[in-house]
């Protein structure tokens, strides 16, 4: 991946498929995972591969979402205002959050 400046940023990981399955991380075969979750009071609504999917507010209700690998682009919405857009490029067998304060972050 390009950083600032012309600098080459490496990203390496550890991948423990147990751990993993036993905290439901793991997508279908063949997909990838988004999970995703609120904790402020309003409700809120993320807006991805043109379905529209509501997340509880108040709580971590955290909520997954399997898809084929591609790039998508979403929206995350709270009281029906626009907080966050973004994109998410995923490959097979990985699994991402998403959050409305920061960049995707790939959890496995």
């Amino acid at each position: 991946m390009a950083a600032p400046q012309g600098e080459t940023t490496v990203s390496l990981a550890q991948r423990n498929p147990e751990a993993a399955a036993k905290a439901d991380v793991l997508p279908i075969s063949g997909q990838a995972r988004l999970i995703f979750g609120y904790l402020r009071p309003d409700v809120a609504s993320l807006v991805i591969n043109d379905q529209t999917i509501k997340i509880a507010g108040g709580e971590n209700h955290p909520q997954t979402l399997d898809l084929p690998p591609g790039t998508y682009s979403y929206e995350l919405r709270v009281s029906g205002l626009l907080v966050r857009t973004d994109t998410v490029t995923l490959a097979s067998g990985e699994a991402w959050g998403l959050s409305d304060d920061k960049k995707p972050s790939q959890i496995y």
